[in-house]
């Protein structure tokens, strides 16, 4: 797991300066070793047609000098910068070595570059991994941009003015690209209004004007005459199932990613919560490791969120080498800073990856495996059983005229919060309004659902108000992609593209990319090795989701072993105690700043909306629950942070 970042156009010395700030930014995500090409290279003379690459290396597999980027293939002259892994690449290796290519290394980069001067732009959708590269072809002036399929590593562009013309310039964050200097210390509109309904930016759209995030599953190349970049999808997600899988089937196509993830020169463990899906990989991962699995589990001394009797049954069952590690309130103060400055684009759900990484990573790791995906794949999300039933009734009562249902929606979530508060319930209760107005759609009942404030006050909360340009936290044109997405599929095959294009793509894994990148862990998440994703949306609905919330296919597939019976208790996600210690810590902190209306009027929010908003949740009106703070500080916080301005 690496570092990368680079410029292809007109790079002067500029630009080149630009790429080492921001190749110094991403120190962490590779702190083993570091390189640059040209090497020595100042740009003094640089005119349209140039490239310069920066890397940082987290040594994981070939620990030798051989791998270090960025990587020349003497055959070709191509430059590689390479952020991930290749899970295939020995079987790639062995093809290409097949048709006459020689490897000096034993790593996976240098297939890649192999891969590409065989195979050209194709050798992409051969690459079986997590990644975000690129490849400088000097022959042709040209770099090809690539991400993996899934979303699992970024990659983020911008396109800049230069005196001998134009250059796009990459990184794998947002902040590398504002360290160059090249950038616009602006916000987004489009950015901000979907941060502000989601929490998180979704893409391809950034948090910053002018910075795009690459697509999952696409490529782009780039002419250095002419630096734009052509972006071409070459994966997408398969539409909804029509076989009925064994579920030895499952088991088998998932015991061979998790043998390809388990490759690994450096230790590796396993992250188990003691939940069904990070027990489905140590299960696998027990059973075709040749050596005995290492499991860590976090704890903490409030009991409601320790789940350690849970991990340590399983690990006790399975036989694994477990570790438990505890996480304080004390240690919580102590490395805070740390997981603030962790966070690339704002987001409020990431300082929890990186405690729990923090944590992995100070225990002796530097690779841990994850079951993110499980719930994604095989239903075990409430939306799951929840979003169809009200896409009926949302469907059923859009006989009623607008100008009616909202109304009295609005007042029936008062009347339950039991509050005439100048701000109303921003639960999925007091969202009744906006889900009325869906009539029934699944797209936006899910972008209802997910949303953080009710529509009203979302356009409230924005000085901008309703005139941000996202629809439902979406940019226009991929809330168009979404609804093509969900076009035809089944309900529960629609909300499963939704759980992982847009909760898991655009949240989940980019939160754990940057926080566990900020302690120099990689984490890999079998469960979304794309091939094995592609048979499980090959399987009916019934075989794959049913019972709802159970995911029994994923049981009887990775651990027939384990009765069902250790897993038959309410769902809880992995959490940590944050509001809890937020509350005892950093109350006055977050209460300044919410109060604060040049911070606010600075990051593009009303003052008023959100001391009012801080206000009625620091009097304890219902239906006001922390995350909606904690997002709002952490946006505020980013913001003056990063000199970033409206």
């Amino acid at each position: 797991m690496c570092g990368i970042a680079g410029a292809i156009g007109a790079v002067d010395a500029g630009v080149v300066g630009a790429v080492r700030a921001a190749s110094e930014c991403q120190r962490l995500r590779g702190p083993d070793s570091e390189g640059e090409w040209p090497r020595g290279f100042e740009g003094v003379a640089a005119g349209p047609g140039g490239a310069f690459l920066a890397f940082r290396r987290l040594k994981i597999i070939d620990l030798s000098p051989l791998s270090d980027q960025p990587m020349v293939d003497p055959a070709t002259g191509n430059v590689l910068v390479f952020n991930g892994e290749v899970y295939n690449f020995r079987e790639l290796r062995r093809e290409l070595e097949g048709l006459g290519h020689a490897f000096r290394s034993s790593g996976d980069g240098e297939v890649v570059l192999k891969a590409y001067a065989q195979w050209g732009n194709g050798a992409i959708e051969r690459l079986r991994g997590m990644f975000g590269l690129a490849i400088w072809d000097p022959r042709r002036r040209r770099a090809l941009l690539a991400r993996d399929r899934l979303g699992i590593k970024p990659l983020f562009y911008a396109k800049v003015k230069r005196p001998g013309g134009g250059a796009v310039v990459f990184a794998s964050q947002v902040r590398s690209l504002l360290a160059g200097g090249l950038v616009e210390r602006r916000l987004d509109p489009v950015g901000l209004s979907s941060f502000v309904w989601n929490g998180f930016v979704v893409g391809p759209a950034s948090i910053i004007r002018g910075v795009q995030q690459l697509p999952a599953g696409c490529t782009a190349e780039v002419d250095a005459a002419l630096p734009n970049a052509e972006v071409r999808r070459y994966w997408q997600l398969p539409r909804t199932g029509v076989r009925t899988f064994d579920a030895a089937e499952v088991g088998a196509r998932l015991e061979e990613t998790v043998r390809q993830h388990l490759v690994s020169d450096v230790p590796l463990g396993v992250f188990l919560s003691g939940g069904r899906d990070s027990s489905a990989i140590t299960a696998v991962a027990s059973r075709v490791s040749p050596t005995r699995i290492r499991t860590f589990n976090i704890g903490f001394d409030e009991a409601r969120y320790d789940e350690g009797a849970y991990a340590r049954s399983v690990a006790s069952a399975l036989g694994t080498e477990h570790h438990e590690v505890r996480l304080s309130e004390a240690m919580f103060r102590e490395h805070l800073e740390g997981a603030l400055r962790s966070i690339d684009q704002p987001t409020f759900d990431s300082i929890n990856s990186y405690f729990v990484s923090r944590a992995v990573r100070e225990a002796g790791l530097t690779v841990a495996m994850a079951g993110t995906g499980g719930d994604e794949l095989f239903g075990g999300y409430r939306s799951f059983r929840d979003l169809p039933l009200l896409a009926a009734w949302s469907r059923r009562l859009s006989l009623v005229p607008g100008w009616a249902a909202g109304p009295a929606a609005r007042a029936l979530s008062r009347l339950r919060a039991r509050s005439l508060a100048a701000v109303p319930p921003q639960t999925r209760w007091g969202k009744l309004a906006d889900a009325l107005a869906t009539r029934g759609d699944l797209a936006e009942l899910y972008q209802v659902g997910y949303g953080l404030f009710t529509a009203d006050f979302a356009g409230r909360l924005s000085l901008n108000g309703h005139a941000c340009g996202a629809e439902m936290g979406l940019p226009p044109a991929r809330a168009r992609e979404v609804h093509e997405m969900v076009a035809g599929r089944s309900a529960l095959s629609a909300i499963s593209a939704l759980e992982l294009d847009l909760y898991l793509g655009e949240r989940l894994l980019r939160d754990t990319d940057a926080a566990s990148m900020g302690v120099s862990l990689e984490v890999r998440v079998p469960l979304l090795d794309h091939e094995f994703v592609e048979a499980v949306c090959a399987v009916d609905d019934r075989s794959r989701f049913q019972p709802l919330m159970k995911k029994s296919l994923l049981h009887k597939a990775a651990m027939p072993e384990l009765p069902e019976a250790m897993f038959d208790r309410p769902k809880a996600g992995f959490e940590l105690p944050l509001e809890v210690w937020c509350g005892r810590t950093l109350r006055g902190t977050v209460g300044s700043m919410l109060s604060d209306a040049a911070a606010c009027e600075g990051a593009g929010l009303s003052p008023g909306s959100v001391a009012s908003f801080w206000r009625a949740y620091d009097t304890g009106v219902r239906g006001l629950y922390w995350t909606r703070v904690w997002a709002l500080f952490i946006l505020l916080w980013w913001c003056r942070e990063h000199r970033v301005e409206a």
